[in-house]
């Protein structure tokens, strides 16, 4: 094989579990990594750069994108991705306290038992397998990084997914040269299901803050985003040179965006630990009153001839309709298939 790239190695042994953990020098660090194996990819030179080595994946929730993307990328670096569903391929990880006779074992003894077996572990974790409390996904996530001696990498919990992050911020820079400077406009969507978690907003205020972007959240009043992860995007604004607002009309954030990205999230508001018991018929209200929060060509045209993003599936019809995301200003295919590079700069770089 050709000489291995410096990148290879460069952060052997970190956990990927959100972007705030790490500098902007490191994830240009990993992007440029990520540009190079899209490179190799696309001109078919091998880049076997994980050979004989695992990457164990546990998926509490299913997926399209995230599975195929890390089976493929381990197999593209030269490694092998193990599938593992919790509720039949192993016993279902859980806290302490949450043990169910033969139905269930600590986190502790999983993620030391494939500690030993391979050279990484991947999580996916939101919604109902967190049990509905906000933060619960992301503090599985973390008591597998506690006891793990191998890295850990979110693929997805209630409160971040940094490879779709990185996979928004690679396509911006395609697109547009450079996102310093340009109006990112992360917006909610109207949709039936009232299930889907914040982790996908969150990261993408996170990361457009970071690279110096005019970041504009919009959103009905009653989905607000974690305030704290708020807090740190104002911080970022503040220090890479970009802003950041909150808007509650989705015309006016569009107007002279360079790139939206309407999506659905559901309200923290009603979960706990904000309230005792999730209450679904209170966000479903909250939902239907908001009806008219959908991308359009109408509202497109508000734009600066913005790219529209989404990180799929996209409700068709309800979150968007088919001419924006089937038109020319739609990168979600773009934005998809970079999910497979920066994953692989991520694992190349890491394990």
């Amino acid at each position: 094989m050709a000489d291995v790239p410096s990148y290879v190695g460069r952060f052997k042994g970190r956990d990927w579990i959100t972007i705030m953990e790490w500098s902007r020098e490191e994830l240009d660090e990993i992007l440029k990594a990520a540009f190079d194996l899209k490179e190799k990819f696309k001109k078919g030179i091998p880049h076997k750069y994980l050979d004989g080595k695992t990457l164990f994946m546990i998926f509490y929730n299913r997926s399209l994108r995230t599975r195929n993307s890390f089976e493929a990328g381990m197999t593209q670096l030269g490694g092998h991705a193990h599938f593992l569903d919790p509720k039949d391929a192993i016993y279902t990880p859980a806290l302490p306290g949450d043990e169910i006779a033969y139905t269930t074992e600590r986190i502790a003894d999983v993620a030391r038992v494939l500690s030993r077996y391979g050279h990484g572990i991947a999580i996916r974790i939101y919604g109902k397998h967190a049990k509905w409390i906000y933060g619960r996904g992301n503090r599985i996530v973390r008591e597998f990084a506690k006891w793990a001696d191998i890295p850990v990498i979110n693929m997805e919990c209630d409160m971040f997914h940094p490879c779709q992050a990185m996979a928004d911020i690679m396509t911006i820079f395609e697109k547009l040269n450079k996102p310093e400077g340009k109006k990112f406009v992360m917006s909610w969507a109207y949709t039936p299901s009232v299930e889907k978690p914040l982790a996908v907003p969150q990261s993408a205020v996170l990361v457009a803050a970071k690279f110096g972007m005019d970041v504009v959240l919009a959103h009905p009043k009653g989905f607000e985003l974690d305030p704290k992860v708020v807090e740190t995007a104002k911080e970022y604004a503040d220090k890479y040179g970009g802003s950041f607002e909150v808007v509650y009309d989705m015309d006016e954030a569009f107007e002279g965006a360079d790139v939206v990205y309407p999506k659905s999230w559901t309200s923290m508001k009603f979960l706990p630990p904000n309230v005792a018991e999730p209450n679904f018929d209170a966000i479903k209200e909250l939902f239907e009153k908001n009806k008219h929060w959908i991308c359009t060509q109408e509202k497109m045209d508000l734009t600066n001839k913005a790219i529209y993003m989404h990180c799929l599936p996209a409700d068709r019809g309800f979150e968007v309709t088919d001419d924006v995301i089937d038109g020319p200003q739609s990168v979600v295919w773009d934005q998809a298939e970079n999910r497979l590079h920066v994953q692989k700069a991520i694992m190349a770089m890491i394990m």
